[in-house]
């Protein structure tokens, strides 16, 4: 599915639409809708640990988020090899608004959110 991005990317702020594409129940794959060779693994928090916080209103409003829109979330996970050394980034979710086909990146403030890193070890939640 192509989503048009509202809130762009830490360091990526010129990509402006991108795909999402399901691998399977817990990892998606973002590209950019450019070909520019641009590409994200993402994993779906919630299938790995207790994971919630709360939407900026600044943020919601630019992802158009009401109480009937269908979300996504998910984190990027930077693959390594062996998998075990792979790293998520749960400081800086990436909300999907499905019913409006847009997305986009927030930060969360570390200080709120204390026990979410931005580089934290996959092997931390594998049993």
């Amino acid at each position: 599915m192509v989503y048009d991005v509202k809130i762009p990317l830490l360091g990526f702020e010129n990509i402006k639409k991108m795909t999402l594409e399901k691998v399977d129940d817990i990892f998606m794959k973002l590209d950019d809708y450019e070909k520019s060779g641009i590409s994200f693994t993402l994993i779906d928090p919630f299938a790995i640990r207790e994971y919630e916080f709360d939407l900026p209103k600044d943020d919601a409003k630019k992802l158009d988020i009401t109480k009937e829109s269908e979300l996504l979330i998910y984190n990027i996970m930077i693959i390594q090899n062996p998998i075990e050394n792979s790293t998520i980034n749960f400081l800086a979710p990436l909300i999907f608004n499905k019913s409006k086909k847009i997305m986009g990146q927030i930060v969360l403030d570390n200080n709120i959110y204390k026990d979410y890193g931005i580089i934290e070890y996959i092997s931390n939640y594998l049993s």
